[in-house]
């Protein structure tokens, strides 16, 4: 893989570079047919364009001459210079491009910008009585993993149900060890508490099995086996019996309705739909495993202009399966320019054939219309909301006085109980609502800070804020710079943040404090500005119900966030600060023990017979406990 930049042409005049079909032109001399990925840059070096080319000569030739749709010339007007990078393979090159898109963002790619992952349900088998879970991220823990699922929500319901069908225990290993009698779960009927040998390890491994039989979609024939165990159980008048089998069939019925279509002929695949309106796009993924529907969820990918969908689908499914493994069957409503390109990068990510389908008719082709539909519903919902969100925005500028409607809006609000596990909340709103992955949490460290002193921490919190920001986007060309700050609070609020603006020499982003009026009534919000009279809205005033459901937000976060670090502080052990004692450690020590107390007290030889404590880490323990003393 070789990486090359070639200086743009020669510029005439310093003043104006010289951009367009020229500088495009000027390039073809230097290139070669081998595949690779360009980019297209702007007289400032910004990234404009990523592309790959089976053929970087012929790729960049047809730049080099007019008659383009307009985006494409809009592009090409804007390109001071360029840069390429040749690939041993076009598939390496499809991959290099996915990737440069995703950590560039160029302007004129298709880019998908949710880009999470999602849960799988996992039957852990680190232990004899395999525990069954939510699990997200990696899969290094030993088990069967099925998934994905389109949300934590789509998981947490299938859980419940399957617990109620195969009874088998969600606690950890911990908790498993430390039992002396069965818990809740047992006695409402969701575990069969072999914590306490209320079953045998063979009849507790027959449900694993049948729970894992059931997610790799045999989900009928153990139907058919509980329905006879019933019927044998009724038969033999054992009545308590025959009801718990009649509770499990009634889950496992419960999960397949839940879960609404479930193709007969298509056991494992990503059917993906794709609709396009008024230069907006959604992607609707459904997740077929096992035969079942596994839940679906919508996409919003950023377009720059009219995209034709073979465009946008295709860098959808390279930026979507960069970080995921692709199932064997990808079902696509559009056609891709380069399926078989495609094919091969995804089935070389995956270690098998991955294969992809346009469907015209069949069983396939009603999913495909199931998935256009939801994605067309979905885009009609979200362009409604986003109108909205457009005239509230316009709402605010003429509200407060600003020059044009803030695509960035951040709040801020504190939360503390008399001083202690203080925490600052920032939120962030903008055209498509309130952007969660914006969010940030501010653990106040303040050591000179007098407890409950609301300005002092607020000034801690945007110190830290805009410190950043200059470091990370000192241009603000990323998009991370606020148009409108708003503060929960009043005057005295608004001098202290004022006060660190002026410190970083960031005195032209508009900041509104907003306090609670008269009676601390909602509804009678006062807001104040710097040398500025203090002003309210109507009561009935959309804007304002915008910026209350902005402040609510941001105190709600701020609240979780200081509960959160509370709970931690509550649950946090001298255990926590001895060195090589980790969370799996620290929950063998206090199981074994009782309490972190009674670690404290205890004896080498009792520190060794705890799992996973070795010689030297009892050692340890039991020095650090008695060098405190």
């Amino acid at each position: 893989m070789t990486d090359h930049q070639t200086d743009s042409s020669p510029q005439t005049d310093q003043t104006a570079p010289r951009t367009g079909y020229v500088v495009v032109q000027d390039y073809l001399k230097t290139l070669d047919s081998s595949p690779g990925v360009y980019r297209m840059l702007d007289s400032e070096s910004r990234v404009l364009y990523v592309g790959k080319a089976r053929n970087l000569r012929a790729r960049v030739s047809s730049y080099a001459r007019p008659g383009h749709a307009p985006r494409i010339e809009r592009m090409i007007a804007g390109t001071a210079s360029m840069m390429f990078l040749t690939t041993r393979t076009e598939t390496e090159a499809l991959l290099l491009e996915q990737n440069l898109i995703k950590q560039l963002k160029p302007k004129y790619n298709v880019l998908l910008r949710d880009d999470k992952s999602f849960p799988n349900i996992l039957v852990a088998k680190d232990h004899a009585f395999p525990q069954i879970k939510k699990h997200r991220g990696t899969r290094r823990e030993k088990g069967s993993y099925f998934g994905p699922f389109a949300s934590a929500g789509a998981v947490n319901r299938t859980l419940n149900q399957l617990q109620k069908a195969f009874l088998l225990r969600n606690c950890s290993n911990a908790m498993f060890e430390s039992r002396t009698r069965p818990c809740l779960q047992y006695q409402i009927k969701r575990c069969t508490a072999p914590c306490t040998g209320e079953i045998s390890a063979e009849d507790y491994a027959a449900s694993v099995r049948d729970a894992e039989r059931f997610l790799s979609g045999r989900s009928t024939k153990i139907q058919e086996e509980l329905a006879g165990q019933m019927a044998i159980a009724s038969e033999a008048m054992e009545f308590e019996r025959a009801a718990a089998l009649r509770d499990r069939i009634k889950a496992l019925t419960q999960v397949q309705t839940s879960q609404g279509i479930n193709p007969r002929g298509v056991a494992e695949a990503d059917v993906i739909g794709l609709h396009i309106d008024s230069g907006q796009a959604c992607v609707q993924v459904f997740f077929i495993r096992a035969n079942q529907n596994w839940g679906n969820q919508d996409f919003y990918p950023r377009l720059n202009g009219d995209v034709a969908p073979a465009e946008v689908m295709e860098a959808f499914l390279g930026q979507f399966y960069d970080n995921k493994e692709p199932p064997r069957q990808l079902i696509l409503s559009d056609e891709i320019e380069n399926t078989d390109l495609m094919e091969q990068a995804l089935s070389d990510k995956a270690g098998r054939r991955v294969e992809i389908l346009v469907p015209q008719r069949g069983e396939k082709s009603e999913l495909i219309a199931g998935a256009v539909r939801n994605a067309r519903e979905s885009l009609a919902r979200r362009m409604a909301e986003s109108a909205t969100q457009a005239r509230l925005l316009r709402g605010v500028a003429e509200a407060f006085g600003l020059k044009a409607p803030p695509q960035r809006i951040e709040v801020y609000d504190n939360s503390h109980i008399q001083g202690s596990h203080a925490v600052g909340g920032m939120i962030v709103a903008g055209p498509d609502g309130f952007m969660k992955n914006a969010y940030r949490k501010f653990n106040i460290k303040g050591d000179d800070l007098t407890p409950g002193d609301d300005f002092g921490m607020m000034k801690e919190v945007l110190n830290r804020r805009f410190s950043r920001l200059l470091k990370e986007d000192p241009d603000r060309e990323k998009g991370l710079w606020p148009d409108l700050l708003l503060i929960d609070g009043g005057a005295g609020q608004v001098s202290a943040v004022a006060e660190i603006m002026a410190e970083h020499g960031v005195q032209d982003i508009p900041m509104i404090g907003v306090a609670k009026g008269v009676d601390r009534d909602h509804g009678k919000e006062e807001f104040h500005r710097l040398g500025s009279p203090v002003f309210a809205l109507q009561r009935n005033d959309p804007v304002l119900y915008f910026v209350q459901r902005m402040r609510d937000e941001a105190h709600r976060f701020a609240i979780g966030t200081h509960r959160a670090k509370r709970a931690k502080a509550m649950g946090a052990t001298p255990l926590d600060e001895v060195p090589g004692v980790g969370a799996a450690r620290k929950r063998a020590l206090l199981a074994h023990f009782g309490s972190a107390k009674a670690v404290s007290r205890a004896n080498l030889s009792d520190l060794t017979a705890v799992e996973g404590v070795s010689a030297a880490l009892a050692q340890r323990i039991y020095d650090f406990f008695h060098a405190q003393g």
